[in-house]
């Protein structure tokens, strides 16, 4: 399979009928060989850095990757491999957790948007406003902690939130903002597996978290919660990969295959020199050829 169908496979741009359980964790699409998949990274990789540097030479169009999984998924890991060849000038990283007072005193879009990346730039959130219908739909007791006033949080709330945040996608999308959101789709037997790795292995115990082990307790509502917001939030502005990822070589060639695929849909290219700056150069040129 080459892999710009690979991009194609695992994207949801309509997620009415979407179920995960028709997607397997384990999937690796016919790739059985890490090493040719880590060749295709590689290639992958190398694209990247050649089309973010148009990104950002042409300076049009803003770039966003959403990042969502359970714990253990392998999300730093994909963005440490996957964007292991892009300028860091041109490129920024935020991770979400628990909400500050400060942002409590605001909507739930708020904190991220501030985050958003310019034109010419590619940022990546390691989770999002998405937590707004994941963690806090699991834990409905959030929900108090938010400020919002108790008349607005009726049994319409998780609608509402995915209808205001389509409208936002729609808005970023029509204002130049591509959005792309990976879901790595991790089964319960890798996750107890990972978790197991970071308590035996000393290098990896500074990974470990009590919580993570109290929040598996809740992964059928996890699953729940992640398969309706797929299937209310996915759209041709803003399309979800639900990306295997219980083999972490086969999501990072998935991710950088969705990548690649994105910046050249784009059509990018460096800003042509117009007669006046040509003649500008030349002079400039000339002036240094003159001198020693």
């Amino acid at each position: 399979m080459k892999t710009g169908k690979l991009a194609q496979k695992f994207r949801i741009d309509d997620g009415k009928k979407f179920r995960l359980k028709d997607v397997d964790p384990a999937d690796t699409a016919h790739w059985k060989s890490k090493e040719h998949a880590d060749e295709a990274l590689a290639e992958g990789i190398s694209r990247t850095a050649e089309l973010q540097d148009k990104l950002y030479a042409q300076d049009n169009w803003a770039l966003l990757l959403i990042f969502q999984a359970m714990d253990a998924a392998g999300k730093d890991g994909a963005v440490k491999h996957v964007m292991s060849g892009v300028n860091p000038q041109g490129c920024q990283v935020y991770s979400f957790k628990a909400p500050s007072d400060v942002e409590l005193q605001h909507d739930f879009l708020w904190r991220t948007t501030r985050d958003l990346p310019e034109r010419g730039h590619i940022g990546i959130f390691n989770r999002s406003y998405y937590e707004e219908v994941l963690i806090v739909r699991v834990h409905p007791e959030i929900l108090k902690g938010e400020k919002t006033p108790p008349s607005l949080v009726g049994k319409d709330i998780w609608e509402e939130r995915f209808e205001d945040i389509r409208s936002f996608e729609r808005h970023m999308a029509r204002n130049g903002t591509v959005i792309r959101k990976f879901f790595l789709h991790l089964s319960k037997k890798e996750q107890k597996k990972r978790f197991l790795a970071r308590l035996d292995e000393p290098e990896k115990n500074w990974k470990f978290s009590a919580a993570d082990i109290r929040e598996r307790k809740y992964w059928d509502d996890y699953q729940d919660a992640y398969e309706d917001m797929i299937r209310n939030t996915a759209s041709e502005d803003a399309p979800w990969y639900v990306v295997p990822a219980d083999n972490k070589w086969f999501t990072r060639l998935v991710v950088s295959t969705v990548l690649v695929d994105t910046l050249e849909s784009l059509k990018l290219s460096y800003p042509k020199v117009d007669p006046a700056k040509r003649k500008e150069l030349e002079a400039a040129k000339k002036e240094l050829l003159a001198r020693k």
